[in-house]
């Protein structure tokens, strides 16, 4: 598979994509990630990684590179939702642990948004993928623990699964556990598979 382009800086979708052997490049262009309240929520974070991938194609046709020009984009968002209330990274220290207080014993719902851009066909891709995730009961002590130690503040819903939130906090999972990581790979892969054949 030839080289694509990741237009996300998050280490986690990174890792995946190392794991799944697809060779990518990072490009990142700063966007606007903020979204109307009329749009439903499994389109939030579809509508975001849009605004991410096209600013990215933009930059790199923009260079003019027909190499660069050639490639397949690659971005995605997630979002964390509580009932209908999106939780977004937290701001700060109190935000995080009002979040995570917020998560303690209860169902939430992880969904990230993926669009992929094929130069070939000059079509863009889009899918959600929605994981349900159930945390213990937490103690005030665990919530202050992990936010001291781990500073989730780039995180949507203030926690990361693969860290020990996930190991010691999470009760149940339905769906893709790498979702919640930030990329359900394996429909990446093969939507990847797809447009390359």
């Amino acid at each position: 598979m030839q080289q694509i382009i990741l237009a996300s800086q998050s280490p986690r979708r990174k890792m995946l994509l190392e794991w799944a052997e697809i060779p990518f490049e990072v490009i990142v262009v700063p966007t606007d990630e903020s979204f109307s309240l009329e749009i439903p929520l499994i389109e939030i974070p579809i509508h975001i990684a849009k605004q991410k991938l096209e600013a990215v194609r933009e930059k790199v046709e923009r260079v003019g590179e027909k190499v660069e020009a050639g490639r397949i984009i690659l971005a995605a968002d997630t979002i964390v939702v509580l009932k209908d209330e999106v939780l977004n990274k937290p701001a700060n220290k109190e935000e995080a642990i009002a979040m995570l207080t917020k998560l303690s014993g209860k169902e939430h719902q992880v969904i990230t948004g993926v669009t992929i851009y094929d130069p070939v066909t000059n079509k863009q891709h889009q899918f959600a993928e929605t994981t349900t995730v159930r945390f213990h009961e937490l103690t005030d002590a665990q919530i202050m623990h992990y936010v001291e130690v781990y500073q989730p503040y780039d995180k949507a819903g203030a926690y990361a699964i693969q860290e020990w939130i996930g190991v010691v906090g999470i009760a149940a999972i339905t769906g893709d556990f790498y979702n919640v990581m930030g990329l359900p790979i394996s429909k990446v892969v093969q939507l990847l598979h797809t447009i390359n054949n």
